[in-house]
């Protein structure tokens, strides 16, 4: 099969944010800094994403200007993960299309560690796949997790995502060569 010369463009921004239970995914906000920070206190979560750790207010500012840009260049869509009730952000959320082609996309999604344990992960991963299916020519959705972060496993078997198989050697994550489960959810139907 072969690869298209041009990307296709992306799809329309959501007119109706995707939400679940206590979460809706909307764009991200100047306030959003404040997620931006609380997550690079993770030891994790610098490891595998654009954001440094114990980042400054400039380096975080950088971080949802990166993610509000994502859409825009053609990579995905990246939300930010708000709380329903009171709309503060509470963490991040990605699509990415670059195998759209393929009729596949993956996913990822942090929540910042004070707003943790409260099921918004399942949450908006749920919202987020209910929103894959709206578009046209994706059948399947894919995540990559290391088998020893049993929360995301649990936040993905919540979300109605099936484990498939161990890829060994699949990305490297903090300088060393690390195994991923990979898990999927298709298009219902």
């Amino acid at each position: 099969m072969s690869e298209p010369s041009t990307p296709s463009p992306l799809p329309p921004w959501p007119a109706i944010p995707p939400a679940h239970g206590s979460v809706v995914l909307r764009e991200f906000v100047d306030a959003d800094l404040a997620v931006g920070l609380d997550l690079s206190t993770d030891p994790y979560v610098p490891l595998v994403s654009t954001l440094p750790p114990h980042a400054t207010e400039d380096q975080a500012r950088q971080w949802v200007e990166r993610n509000r840009a994502r859409w825009a260049t053609g990579r995905g869509f990246s939300f930010a993960i708000a709380d329903a009730g009171s709309g503060r952000g509470v963490g991040q959320i990605g699509l990415w299309l670059d195998q759209l082609h393929h009729g596949r996309a993956s996913a990822g999604y942090f929540i910042a560690p004070r707003d943790r344990g409260h099921g918004r992960a399942a949450d908006a991963l749920t919202a987020l796949t209910g929103f894959a299916w709206t578009i046209p020519g994706l059948h399947r959705v894919e995540l990559y997790i290391e088998a020893w972060n049993t929360a995301s496993l649990r936040t993905a078997a919540h979300a109605g995502y099936e484990r498939e198989g161990l890829l060994r050697g699949y990305l490297e994550i903090g300088g060393r060569r690390r195994d991923m489960l990979v898990l999927s959810a298709l298009r219902p139907g």
